[in-house]
């Protein structure tokens, strides 16, 4: 039935994530993961090891904000797509909701997906199956107990009204 439609390839509105400042942090610390191997290489002391690898783990999870041109997220005629979780079908979804949650001094803004089933029939194509390479890499959605996908939209190239918006919106017309 779908036979293009693949994680890359999934048509439609999309959202991918925003060049900002706020991935300095992932070139400081893959600089950092640099310097304390060298170091660690250039002394032979093992103990520049540990904090090379932090650093790099730490750059490796983050790796996926740098994919500034890649898809992460978005809507098209089948449903809604979130990389490395799969395409939602309209008729499963019970409610879109853009939720406003406050931590510490900052105010974080999380699409909230409600499903009406199982998983397993909510989905058209299930991404959920990634490489071995990007096991350990961040994940731009959770799924709580109750069945509800929560997207963090602080990361993106558009405001997240106009995230919400533009998928209640389809919601609402591919559904009926």
């Amino acid at each position: 039935m779908i036979a293009s439609l693949d994680e890359g390839n999934a048509g439609g509105y999309s959202v991918a994530y925003g060049r900002e400042d706020i991935y300095f942090p992932v070139y400081v610390t893959a600089a950092l993961a640099a310097i304390f191997l060298t170091a660690s290489w250039i002394t032979g002391a093992i103990y520049w090891l540990a904090p090379a690898a932090a650093a790099g783990g730490f750059t490796y999870y983050n790796i996926p904000l740098l994919e500034a041109g890649r898809p992460t997220i978005g809507a098209n005629q089948y449903g809604i797509f979130i990389q490395a979780f799969g395409l939602i079908r309209w008729r499963a979804i019970t409610r879109i909701d853009l939720v406003e949650i406050a931590e510490r001094a900052m105010t974080v803004h999380e699409l909230q997906i409600a499903l009406n089933g199982p998983l397993g029939s909510a989905l058209v194509a299930d991404w959920r199956k990634r490489p071995a390479y990007r096991l350990l890499m961040r994940l731009p959605w959770r799924m709580d107990h109750r069945g509800v996908v929560r997207v963090n939209l602080e990361p993106f190239d558009r405001t997240p009204d106009e995230i919400h918006q533009t998928f209640v919106r389809m919601w609402r017309y591919y559904r009926s």
